[in-house]
């Protein structure tokens, strides 16, 4: 039944959220997972100067958080050779998202994404009364001309591609970002989700004019930097739209050990760097476990690596489920063809030691169902 107080809009909504979390999964089986291979989060943890920011700055949690960010936002600002105005820290990319589609979507305003793409997104600029157009991947690649072409038909008001891309892990190189940011309709802004950035092949992040009003781009501390549970992430983008958040933002949002523990990492390279090694070497266990099996693993520029299970969705979900029954978690695609594959997150030795032992079973039982 549905409140009556709710609007008209929120009445009109599902009651459904983007992702399951992994710990719902461990209280229905009434077990933890041996391996948390499903949500891309960085296994290797923060930088050690991280934690120590955050446990002496947990001293002073009877204090709100600097509402501006501060010192975080020039550090981030001086980082990326930009003007501290062309920053705004906040509760990571899914709650930024949720801000710049509150400033700029209204009812029956239209958005482009690519079918199969991350949920977030979506759910914000419904929530908001926007209407949405996906576009197909182009192979297991974001098809970045259409979503242009489409942004143009549709009149689209925002465009929003993830480079590298989740959940498929593959990557567009700079001049393609460059080129969808010459041909956006005029009005619209290209919404470029970097998420995984870090982790992608030197050229593919672009040099962009922070105050070109076509783009905003967003940036997290929960991968590479291992903070996901600090919820904080930050966007660069042309300075009216960027204080505009200060609009609509909760401005007690971000806590003093997340900003904290933030400006360690990003001071911390070196930490960054051995992340980086770390990830590349999981990755590379990953496509060698898949090939062992006798599937394909789809090229990464991210933290974690999709497998081709060699058929359709209903085979992967088996495969999945049984890999779930065994303790492993992970998570798939959710639209035909890209369900073909699971996903899996870079994990330690002992993470890919339970995976390895797991899917030949899993896929054993999943052919057996057929």
């Amino acid at each position: 039944m549905t409140d009556p107080r709710l609007t008209p809009l929120a009445a009109s909504l599902p009651d459904t959220v983007p992702f399951v979390g992994p710990e719902t999964q461990e209280r229905a089986m009434g077990r933890p997972f041996a391996a948390r291979l499903g949500a891309n989060e960085n296994v290797f943890g923060p930088s050690p100067k991280a934690i120590e920011a955050m446990r002496a700055a947990a001293a002073e949690a009877w204090m709100y958080g600097d509402p501006e960010a501060h010192e975080l936002r020039h550090a981030i600002a001086a980082h990326h050779g930009v003007g501290p105005e062309h920053i705004r820290v906040g509760e990571g990319i899914d709650g930024l998202l949720g801000l710049l589609a509150r400033l700029t979507i209204g009812p029956g305003d239209w958005a482009v994404t690519s079918e199969g793409g991350y949920p977030t997104f979506d759910f914000h600029v419904t929530g908001f009364g926007g209407r949405i157009e996906r576009i197909p991947y182009d192979g297991d690649r974001v098809d970045a001309k259409g979503l242009i072409e489409r942004a143009e038909f549709a009149g689209a008001k925002l465009v929003y591609i993830a480079n590298p891309d989740n959940p498929m892990g593959g990557h567009h190189g700079a001049d393609t970002i460059l080129e969808m940011i010459d041909t956006l309709p005029e009005g619209a802004l290209l919404v470029l989700d970097e998420a995984y950035v870090e982790f992608a092949p030197e050229g593919t992040a672009p040099e962009i004019d922070p105050t070109d009003e076509r783009v905003i781009r967003f940036r997290t501390f929960s991968k590479a930097h291992g903070l996901a549970g600090a919820r904080i992430g930050y966007a660069i983008g042309p300075a009216p739209l960027i204080a505009a958040f200060d609009r609509v933002r909760n401005h007690f949002g971000l806590t003093r050990m997340a900003q904290a523990g933030a400006l360690a990492a990003l001071q911390d390279q070196d930490w960054l760097a051995q992340v980086q090694a770390h990830v590349t070497d999981a990755c590379a266990r990953i496509a060698a476990i898949a090939h062992d099996n006798g599937l394909v693993p789809l090229p990464s520029a991210t933290n974690f690596v999709a497998i081709d299970c060699g058929a359709d969705g209903a085979f992967a979900k088996r495969v999945l489920d049984g890999l779930v029954k065994r303790g492993v978690f992970v998570r798939m695609p959710g639209v035909a063809p890209l369900n073909r594959c699971i996903r899996v997150s870079a994990g330690t030795e002992a993470d890919l030691d339970a995976f390895a032992q797991a899917l030949p079973e899993a896929l054993e039982e999943a052919r057996a169902a057929d």
